[in-house]
């Protein structure tokens, strides 16, 4: 029901951009802020929505934005409110593993997507990640200084993925931003997360404190009272990720990014530090068990000639309690039968620096029919 591709007389119709526009164009209501399952509301997409943040001084100009083919393509929308953005996606077929569910990596890159969606639906950059006006002016971008994500449950191919997307303040120095999702077919919540972002001048690539012009056009499109995916007291995102020590019990050296690796902001995107990270897991963990959450701080920037190390050992068990309880396991770490937790370091094989420490949880698979 969600695909965009068609068959003609056996063949698949390959039609030109203007026709694919115009066809989709005439299914859409512009008026309509209801969040359709075959095609996306282009009013919320535009100035009718961004009226509601901006106020009715800038109706007229809002109005005249006109939806790009993306636009009208994307199954996404704004909240009546304005305050947050939604999107669904399908699962394709490559971004499936080796558990024939989504991998981590893609779900990463589904949240950062939406992200940006979301950024270029209230009118910011397009050549940037969510950059505003004031904040291309000064050469300033996003930097990804923390990153926390919680799996419930992994969707399979074909799978329809509805993904909850807003931002708010996160102090003086950066801004936060949160995801829940949802299995389309149920309704049913799969997963969660929450990322914080610091501004970081793009010459100098020194860090910087959000100057007030950009607050004020980001505050127009923060919910009016704090909301958090994770509310709960004591939740994983809060945990503070301790330094893994030498020697590490699992590695994989030597490391080369790539340059399909690189952002359109020139240093290694934040997708492929999970991907490294993951390099070092010990295989039977990932023949009998999933990934359950990773948090990820990250440190330093990573530029196409740095070589990197992965590095990965058992989280050691803190309570004295819970380690009493394991002792007839004969080791001071989780249990083989229950959920396992690794701390990882990236580091720089040149000269030992710390690229980030994340830390991950794993829970055993379930079976499959």
């Amino acid at each position: 029901m969600l695909c965009r591709g068609t068959f003609q007389a056996g063949n698949v119709a390959i039609g030109d951009h203007n026709q694919c526009s115009k066809r989709f164009f005439n299914s859409v209501s512009i008026g309509c802020r209801k969040s359709l399952v075959s095609s996306c509301s282009v009013g919320a997409r535009s100035g009718l929505v961004l009226a509601v943040a901006t106020n009715e001084t800038t109706k007229s100009k809002q109005m005249a934005y006109e939806p790009s083919l993306a636009d009208r393509l994307r199954l996404g929308t704004m909240s009546e409110d304005g305050m947050s953005y939604k999107e669904k996606f399908i699962v394709r077929c490559y971004e499936v593993g080796i558990n024939k569910t989504v991998t981590v990596e893609t779900i990463a890159n589904l949240l950062q997507e939406v992200g940006c969606n979301h950024a270029q639906s209230v009118g910011f950059s397009t050549d940037g990640f969510a950059t505003t006006h004031s904040m291309r002016k000064l050469h300033l971008i996003w930097v990804t200084a923390r990153m926390y994500i919680e799996i419930y449950k992994y969707p399979a191919w074909s799978d329809v993925v509805e993904i909850e997307t807003w931002c708010q303040s996160e102090g003086r120095i950066g801004t936060r931003r949160d995801w829940i999702l949802k299995d389309c077919a149920t309704g049913e919540v799969i997963g969660r997360a929450t990322s914080k972002w610091l501004m970081m001048n793009q010459d100098t690539r020194r860090l910087q404190k959000v100057t007030d012009e950009v607050r004020d056009e980001l505050e127009l499109y923060f919910p009016k009272e704090l909301r958090l995916a994770f509310p709960e007291e004591n939740n994983g995102s809060l945990k503070k990720i301790a330094k893994l020590e030498d020697p590490a019990e699992y590695s994989k050296l030597g490391m080369v990014p790539r340059r399909a690796d690189l952002d359109m902001n020139q240093h290694v995107n934040n997708v492929t530090y999970i991907g490294w990270v993951l390099e070092s897991i010990p295989q039977e963990i990932i023949d009998t068990h999933e990934l359950e959450t990773i948090t990820i701080d990250y440190r330093r920037e990573c530029q196409q000639d740095d070589v990197v190390d992965s590095l990965t050992s058992v989280e050691p068990i803190e309570d004295a309690d819970a380690l009493e309880s394991h002792r007839a396991n004969g080791s001071a770490t989780a249990p083989k039968d229950v959920n396992k937790s690794f701390l990882h370091l990236l580091r720089l094989s040149s000269d030992g620096l710390e690229i980030n420490r994340c830390r991950t949880e794993w829970r055993k698979k379930s079976a499959r029919i």
